[in-house]
């Protein structure tokens, strides 16, 4: 049976000097419970890896309980296939991430079983600084550069949702797929 390419995305570790993990330690615990294929991309918490276990939910777990046990601290992370992480990608609203001097653009990842549109009902956007769409299965947020300062964007991380979320740009998410689909040869 061929093992399945997943991205683990952690949320909250290396962020404002909280939860410090070197991703050489991060990727040495991937390896010892038993993942192969294990990559790591930039300090924000993003694993390549491949694994046989095919329930997410089961494997999210694992990974959660380890990274607790190992690196005191309460994870919180999306675990995605490569075949979701493309469709995401591909389905981001016409323009989205075309106009990078402009707008900052942003994917926000929701952990199972948070849907999209459950998520939507507690984010806000600024009228002429942002936006926010919901996908098939992530929310696609882009806020003018020259006004950033004024976005909403922040004020999601204060609410109780938040905990169900991770947030990555859309370079870093482009790049994954990229890496994925690199590995996935």
């Amino acid at each position: 049976m061929k093992n399945t390419q997943y991205l683990a995305l952690l949320r909250g570790i290396n962020v404002g000097g909280k939860n410090i993990i070197k991703m050489a330690d991060l990727k040495a615990c991937f390896e010892e419970l038993g993942f192969s294929n294990v990559l790591t991309y930039i300090q924000s918490g993003n694993i390549l890896f491949q694994s046989g276990e095919k329930d997410k939910t089961t494997l999210t777990n694992k990974i959660e309980k380890e990274l607790s046990k190992k690196f005191d601290y309460l994870p919180c992370l999306v675990t995605i296939t490569h075949k979701e992480l493309d469709a995401i990608v591909h389905d981001a609203p016409r323009g989205f991430g075309k106009d990078l001097e402009r707008y900052r653009c942003d994917v926000i990842f929701l952990k199972e079983p948070l849907t999209p549109g459950e998520a939507m009902k507690s984010v806000s956007t600024k009228a002429g600084v942002d936006t926010a769409h919901a996908g098939k299965r992530a929310l696609y947020f882009s806020r003018l550069t020259s006004k950033a300062s004024q976005s909403h964007l922040p004020k999601i991380i204060g609410l109780p949702v938040y905990q169900n979320m991770t947030i990555r740009n859309w370079n870093t998410t482009t790049k994954l797929l990229a890496l994925m689909e690199k590995e996935s040869l």
